[in-house]
């Protein structure tokens, strides 16, 4: 079983290469961040007819997330739960699970922060503190459950992870506190499942669109597969395709990808 995550950036401006790459790899499910659409204008026809059911939650231009499966679709939950925080009173759309092919798969959006002293940045660490609480239920819950917390984090969580420490200095995706968020949900017993098969340095995906930060390898590691100690045990490899970061109408993210033994 292949899953993969993926931010897409506007799945109406980039639903040609979702539904090119999906078949092209043969991927199983696809966790998508980013929509930027509304469920009315989600376009599901060119995946439908790959064979894929689909779930989504979307508002407007802003965030939005879905999930792709051609291996089953049951359980949508649109939110981890009550505690999902709000930000200016909306529930965002930025979390969104189901069950595939026996995997419990959450595509996520992380808020990204702003600045240090936004008050988006204390929404974050507030979404990161539930998102733990809830992740640490659903262990307890069903401990035999494989769990795929997958999806764009905002967090750089080592050094390692982007280009240039020194660009990023007092700013989020590497203050002490998010990196702590992140740490704290591994210690309620999700690992990162794709690193140890891809490891760093120099190894991101994603790039700003200014600045030739592609070709010059300017990156950040920002994607992340969470599992479950159910899940992680079933890893057989893991990548990041960074060939799709190339060419006309890319997504400033790449995708990461996960093989599951069955």
């Amino acid at each position: 079983m292949r899953i993969a995550t993926w931010n897409v950036n506007s799945i109406r401006s980039r639903i040609d290469r979702v539904a090119s790459w999906v078949d092209r790899h043969d991927v199983d499910v696809l966790a998508i961040q980013e929509t930027k659409c509304r469920e009315d204008q989600f376009p599901a026809l060119e995946l439908t007819a790959l064979g894929y059911e689909y779930a989504h939650v979307g508002i407007n231009q802003w965030n939005g997330v879905a999930i792709l499966s051609r291996v089953g679709l049951e359980d949508v939950e649109r939110s981890f739960g009550v505690d999902q925080p709000l930000f200016d009173d909306v529930l965002e759309p930025r979390a969104i699970g189901a069950t595939c092919g026996g995997v419990r798969m959450w595509s996520l959006y992380v808020p990204n922060g702003r600045d240090l002293d936004h008050a988006h940045y204390q929404y974050k660490l507030d979404w990161l503190a539930r998102l733990r609480s809830a992740g640490e239920q659903w262990l307890a819950k069903n401990p035999d459950l494989p769990i795929a917390l997958t999806g764009d984090w905002n967090i750089a969580p080592q050094d390692d992870d982007v280009w240039d420490m020194a660009v990023f200095e007092g700013r989020t995706h590497v203050s002490e506190p998010e990196r702590a968020a992140f740490r704290a949900i591994v210690d309620a017993g999700f690992s990162d499942v794709v690193r140890p098969h891809t490891p760093g340095p120099g190894v991101y995906t994603y790039w700003d669109y200014t600045q030739l930060s592609f070709p010059k390898k300017k990156g950040m590691r920002i994607d992340f597969v969470l599992g479950s100690p159910a899940l992680a045990e079933r890893v057989e490899g893991a990548w990041i395709d960074r060939e799709e970061r190339k060419g006309k109408g890319a997504s400033d993210h790449a995708p990461v990808v996960v093989d599951l033994a069955d």
